[in-house]
């Protein structure tokens, strides 16, 4: 039967319909064959409420309409253009200077939309038009775009990495320090390609001249700055609250809302002075706020004196800072209710929000239908059994997930493998002992493919929708090619150097447990019982009956 529900499954999608009706529908109709065939009784599709509630009851995924939100208003918010303009004159009289740019202006926006459409958009918009008019490589040019767009896949706070650690059953915190070493190489190995080409092909990636920079010195410096600190905050407000185990991450989805929210209206030419006022009020308030409880936070670094003087401070100001800072900060946002542009701005990024999200929730509830079913026809086991006999054991089995991820994500976006395949793999995986956090990474810098592959790549696609006329399909697709290996050489280090991931997650321990003691503190009646003091231990029995 679970051959045949799988093999259902495949059909129905080949044919076109919606992935997560096609899930539910060969969920229910293989559902009421099993159970007229004696494999399960009814009452397993009982639980089947419960488990759609929990879906819709689930805190993790609370975190994706937030994170989403976040990204759609950052992709329109004028950010992008900020930093593309600043490093691109920065690097661009370097050779390869403006692929250096949109690498790294991908990977800060990776850091602080979660989303790979707003970032290809973004940097397809912005600097496709500047590569071509300074006579760059038109197939590198669109592949280093499509490319650095990817890495927000795998960059926290990635959209992926949050619907893996739900379907592995791990914290998203650990999955999002997992992430980090693997999105901070392929940075460097897709630099390191740009460097190669500079030196191979040099007339492919030409510098920009100087007397064509608008900006130099400090005017050029300041134009950087303004483009990278405030999405270095807005990193540190939503990750660093993360790691430091200060928020959640549906609260840091939240923090990092409001603080999109905020930019957009920093970057937005009709920014008032009232707003600009009230901005640095919120911003000294919370600097007064932040130095005085790191002190306190972290008091067995600082001189005791120092800390008594900081709390007796603290204890002082803190009430009128915190009032000070929302009263900022509520002026800040009311500039995007007062700005039309942003209205609107807000407006079509919750609209677009509320797509996905409810895509999302759809695909789960079709898949948790299917996958109920599914075990309950032994699915899990057959799967288990095909997969743990491969040879080679643990490594047959993840070169196996590696060429199936590969090859499915030509055909399915990476939600549905996330929701589809995932459940199936991840017991399989824990039985042969792989660490899930590593697992899970590993499947995320796979499926970063996905958006590669042509001629089915979803960043292709947002490339070849805003890019001009004169840019051919074909220059698009075959610039990809070189971006897809490095990606699959990504794929291997990982493979081969588990470390990358699981060094920022192993914590070791500094406790001996042959060395500890456990006191139990004496109850008021030890002791009694041997008559000390004079007095009898108390009398629980039953009362004596009356004559």
């Amino acid at each position: 039967m679970a051959p045949l529900m799988f093999g259902g499954l495949v059909i129905f999608m080949l044919v076109g319909y919606p992935v997560s009706f096609s899930l539910a529908a060969v969920g229910l109709f293989f559902g009421f064959i099993a159970i007229e065939q004696g494999f399960f009784a009814f009452a397993l599709m009982q639980a089947l409420p419960e488990r759609v509630f929990g879906i819709l009851s689930n805190d993790t995924l609370l975190a994706i309409p937030f994170f989403t939100l976040m990204g759609t208003i950052l992709e329109r918010c004028g950010l992008a253009e900020d930093l593309l303009d600043g490093l691109g004159q920065l690097f661009g009289p370097v050779r390869g200077g403006l692929g250096y740019a949109v690498i790294v202006v991908g990977a800060i926006l990776g850091a602080i939309t979660g989303t790979v459409a707003a970032s290809v958009i973004a940097m397809g918009l912005i600097s496709l038009p500047v590569m071509m008019r300074y006579g760059y490589d038109m197939k590198f040019a669109t592949g280093v775009i499509a490319a650095s767009g990817t890495i927000t896949q795998l960059i926290p706070p990635s959209l992926v990495l949050i619907v893996l650690a739900d379907q592995l059953g791990r914290s998203v915190g650990d999955m999002y320090a997992g992430a980090w070493g693997p999105s901070l190489v392929q940075v460097l190995l897709f630099s390191l390609y740009v460097l190669i080409v500079s030196f191979v092909k040099p007339k492919w990636v030409p510098g920009i001249p100087r007397e064509s920079r608008t900006l130099s010195g400090w005017p050029l410096v300041k134009k950087c700055l303004w483009g990278i600190v405030p999405s270095l905050v807005l990193i540190f407000l939503v990750l660093g609250t993360i790691f430091l185990g200060l928020a959640t991450p549906t609260e840091g989805g939240a923090m990092g809302t409001v603080g999109a929210i905020a930019l957009a209206v920093l970057h937005h030419p009709k920014f008032s002075r009232r707003g600009r006022i009230a901005a640095w009020i919120a911003l000294i308030a919370i600097t007064l706020i932040t130095i005085p409880a790191f002190v306190l936070w972290k008091d067995e670094w600082m001189p005791a004196g120092l800390v008594a003087a900081v709390s007796g401070f603290f204890s002082a100001v803190r009430v009128p800072l915190f009032i000070a800072f929302y009263t900022g900060l509520a002026l800040l946002l009311w500039e995007a209710v007062a700005i039309s542009e942003l209205r609107g701005l807000i407006a079509q990024a919750s609209r677009s929000t509320m797509r996905i999200t409810a895509m999302v929730i759809f695909i789960l509830i079709g898949s948790t239908i299917f996958t109920l079913v599914f075990r309950g026809v032994d699915g899990d086991t057959w799967i288990e059994h095909l997969l743990s006999g491969l040879p080679g054991g643990p490594v047959g089995f993840l070169i196996f997930v590696t060429l199936f991820v590969f090859f499915l994500a030509f055909f399915l976006d990476f939600f549905e493998i996330a929701f589809i395949i995932v459940p199936l793999l991840a017991p399989v995986a824990a039985k042969l002992g792989i660490d899930l956090i590593w697992f899970g990474v590993l499947l995320c810098v796979n499926m970063q493919t996905s958006f590669m592959h042509p001629p089915f790549g979803f960043a292709l696609f947002y490339l070849r929708g805003i890019a001009p006329k004169e840019v051919r399909s074909s220059q698009i697709y075959w610039g990809a090619i070189p971006w897809v290996g490095l990606q699959l050489i990504m794929v291997a280090i990982v493979i081969f150097w588990p470390g990358l991931v699981t060094a920022f997650l192993d914590k070791a321990s500094n406790v001996d447990p042959t060395k500890i003691q456990i006191e139990i503190p004496k109850s008021d009646f030890e002791g009694k019982d041997q008559g000390e003091e004079g007095t009898p231990p108390p009398d629980f029995s039953a009362p004596a009956p009356k004559k």
